[in-house]
């Protein structure tokens, strides 16, 4: 999809998204063709003529002020992560043709964040990019993370330093549906992360890859990129069906490396006293112990520089769930 295609399709979805009574419009109970608001509503809540936000959500938003963009984003009650990504859009579709910036991909993980890792103890850590890449975790992340570190389905096909990937394992392993309780949930947040990201980075070559690749192989992924949401991951509860652990509730934090572009540092703890606090130092015990079996000896950290710590084998024969696993095109 090009900018003016991606910056129409994301405008007329957000549109659609407010009410006339969220934006104080009175209705007064006529009947409206198109969900949400009309053009003119959007060009009169953010000041503008009605020619000039048509123009905008054509896709024409080049040389267009910040003030402007402020404007419509308010109009259409943009949240922190859709105004980024506004901005985001009209950034690369100013960008000179041929000389928009390409950021090199963060692949490696610096020695001192590795240690900042491993000094984690009682706390599950590991560190991704914007597609969703492993590209290093503690002992504890990889064993709270050991699914996607053992699915084949999450490396992909003939990827380079083969990293395990979020997104893969989520859309393309059914087994997601069990290791995840909030696995919908899970998907659309994933979804929205990925679209953030191709705002940023439109030339990324890998991210445009795994999208395609995505949208190919799994009908709920493009249902729900059709829906243009983006989201900012920062600080949450994400709640796990563990093979080894069990049931974990466990709140996240997010850390921005500002001096490794791209790379988010991702930990994971359990409420003090409570049940997955007990399964979480369980878990951290059968990490440390001596494995019985290693289905697979290369890491995440191997290629980016991160942790070895293998991932083990901990599948538990006969094991059946009550979810509805998710089916893939």
């Amino acid at each position: 999809m090009d900018r003016k295609e991606e910056i129409r399709e994301f405008l007329i979805s957000r549109r659609a998204k407010v009410s006339p009574e969220q934006a104080g419009i009175p209705s007064y109970g006529e009947l409206r063709r198109v969900p949400g608001l009309r053009r003119e509503e959007v060009a009169q809540l953010a000041g503008v003529s009605t020619d000039y936000y048509t123009r905008l959500e054509r896709g024409s938003i080049r040389g267009v002020s910040d003030s402007v963009l402020e404007a419509v984003a308010s109009a259409l009650q943009l949240d922190e992560a859709e105004r980024a990504h506004l901005m985001d859009l009209a950034r690369t579709a100013n960008a000179p043709s041929g000389r928009m910036p390409r950021r090199p991909a963060q692949q490696r993980v610096r020695p001192g964040v590795l240690r900042l890792l491993d000094g984690m103890t009682g706390v599950a850590a590991m560190v991704q990019n914007g597609r969703g890449d492993v590209l290093a975790g503690n002992m504890l992340g990889r064993a709270l993370y050991s699914e996607v570190f053992n699915s084949a389905v999450s490396y992909g096909r003939d990827v380079p330093g083969r990293l395990p990937n979020q997104a893969r394992y989520i859309f393309l392993d059914p087994r997601a549906a069990d290791f995840y309780a909030d696995w919908n949930a899970i998907a659309a947040i994933m979804v929205a992360m990925l679209r953030l990201e191709s705002g940023r980075n439109p030339h990324d070559r890998a991210l445009n890859e795994l999208v395609g690749e995505l949208t190919t192989r799994s009908g709920l992924f493009a249902a729900l990129w059709a829906g243009h949401d983006v989201r900012i991951h920062t600080t949450g509860t994400k709640r796990f069906h563990h093979p080894v652990a069990g049931d974990l509730s466990l709140q996240y934090e997010t850390l921005d490396l500002p001096g490794d572009e791209g790379q988010v540092v991702f930990t994971f703890t359990a409420e003090p006293g409570s049940a997955s606090a007990t399964a979480l130092a369980f878990l951290a015990s059968w990490a440390a112990s001596p494995p019985e079996e290693t289905t697979q000896t290369a890491t995440a950290g191997d290629p980016a520089g991160g942790s070895t710590a293998p991932a083990r084998s901990h599948a538990q024969p006969g094991r059946t769930t009550g979810k509805t696993e998710p089916s893939h095109d």
